[in-house]
């Protein structure tokens, strides 16, 4: 039984709040569809929106100067460097997207959870250089993106196209990007209501997909 009460019957995106980051409990709200997003000066609160940002793979848009980047040198891995590359996206300016909301209390949390085996990272590297990567959550069969951060061009975008590539050959459709970014919709993500979310999280979970 999940500590969390079933989204399907929230009224807003808001769906609990509290200051538990322990390893159980942030794996129980992502298998069911809920998150944990600071907002500064507020208790912890626990998101499943009602629109939902979702990647389908047969979407994915890439435009020249992207597929010119596949053509570079640079080198991917996974879970190499999860430490790193979570601090590098706490680091990275958002913009209009807003600000940093990964704190030393969220590093901590999702580190612990990287160890459990159930948050990861890609790495791109330019040489030694860590020159981007993201980090995300294996919500049971379904890749929950967090954050994503570049130190040279496209480098966050390369890495995307990366994981939607391993994912795919692990037989995953589409990831879960949370909320709408305008770096996601420009590579063909949209919205769909919580209760498709849903549906297909819980579908995807019946798979049973080793997508790590």
């Amino acid at each position: 039984m999940s500590r969390f009460p079933d989204p399907r019957y929230a009224r807003g995106d808001v769906v609990a709040v509290g200051d538990d980051l322990r390893v159980d409990t942030l794996r129980d709200a992502y298998r069911h569809g809920i998150f944990p997003w600071p907002h500064e000066r507020l208790p912890l609160p626990w998101f499943s929106p009602r629109r939902r940002t979702v990647l389908f793979f047969d979407d994915l848009h890439l435009g020249r100067t992207l597929r010119r980047a596949q053509r570079g040198e640079l080198r991917f891995t996974i879970d190499q460097a999860f430490p790193e590359v979570i601090k590098a996206c706490a680091a990275a300016p958002r913009g209009q997207d807003g600000g940093t909301w990964i704190e030393p209390e969220i590093i901590e949390a999702y580190t612990r959870l990287h160890r459990a085996g159930d948050a990861h990272s890609v790495e791109v590297w330019n040489g030694d250089l860590l020159a981007g990567g993201l980090y995300g959550v294996d919500a049971g069969g379904v890749f929950t993106g967090e954050s994503m951060f570049h130190r040279v061009p496209n480098a966050s975008k390369l890495a995307l196209l990366f994981l939607v590539n391993h994912l795919r050959e692990r037989g995953a459709t589409w990831l879960d990007c949370q909320v709408t970014t305008t770096h996601m919709r420009a590579l063909g993500a949209r919205e769909i209501s919580r209760a498709k979310f849903l549906d297909m999280l819980a579908e995807a979970q019946a798979q049973g997909l080793t997508i790590f």
